[in-house]
């Protein structure tokens, strides 16, 4: 698990590898991360959008980007917590992901990014 906090929005995230859902031989590994967004600011803020920097051990860099996460613009009032849990899928067993979700404080409108702290990606075969 690895959090950061950036302008009272505290990012947590938790990773897995999917092992019944890759297959090694094809060069297809899946990952799964759960996402906490904490909001411990005194102002309710919105989720607009999220950016995504995804890198495989192979040198291959990708990125994603789009409205809000898995299909919701989510609102958090002060001291509230909204969670979802997304995939990503690599070609070799090791990889990191990083981003940046653009926020937006309901009381003034103003726009503001929050750093998604960087994760890595490891199957566990590659721990022993």
């Amino acid at each position: 698990m690895i959090s950061q906090i950036t302008k009272g929005v505290k990012i947590t995230v938790l990773t897995r590898f999917q092992s019944a859902y890759s297959r090694p031989e094809m060069n297809h590994f899946l990952f799964t991360y759960r996402i906490l967004i904490e909001n411990r600011s005194e102002y309710s803020v919105q989720l607009l959008r999220r950016h995504w920097y995804i890198f495989d051990s192979n040198g291959e860099h990708r990125e994603v980007e789009g409205d809000g996460v898995v299909g919701q613009q989510p609102v958090l009032m002060p001291n509230e917590i909204y969670e979802y849990e997304s995939a990503c899928n690599l070609t070799t067993d090791i990889g990191k992901m990083s981003g940046v979700y653009e926020m937006i404080r309901i009381i003034d409108k103003e726009k503001f990014m929050v750093e998604i702290p960087e994760f890595k990606l490891i199957a566990p075969q590659r721990l022993n």
